[in-house]
């Protein structure tokens, strides 16, 4: 088993939802950290879901952002499985930007 530290970015430039980290098949990622910081003095706020096949699971939903903050989402791991992606949709556009941090386990 081969195990890697890697980090997903994504500058979310529109409200659609956007694919941040996608787990590659044969892998389990554990995600350390969900960094989320506003850049234009607003208060927008973010969802984060976890995608399993047709199944969709809010992790974090509308959860708020004050102007110009830095948010960590977690506070414990969470484990995430081969081919399940997740997502984050901001309600505002060029406004947020996402960073993950994870461990692949191959």
């Amino acid at each position: 088993m081969a195990n890697t530290f890697l980090n997903a970015k994504s500058d979310l430039t529109t409200t659609n939802l956007t694919t941040v980290y996608t787990v590659p098949s044969a892998t389990t990622a554990i995600i350390k950290s969900i960094l989320v910081s506003e850049d234009t003095g607003a208060t927008p706020t973010i969802d984060i879901t976890l995608v399993e096949s047709s199944n969709i699971f809010s992790i974090f939903k509308s959860k708020a952002l004050s102007a110009n903050q830095t948010l960590e989402l977690l506070d414990k791991p969470l484990v995430i499985q081969a081919g399940e992606i997740l997502k984050a949709q901001a309600s505002a556009a060029n406004q947020l930007h996402v960073i993950v941090s994870y461990l692949e386990i191959t």
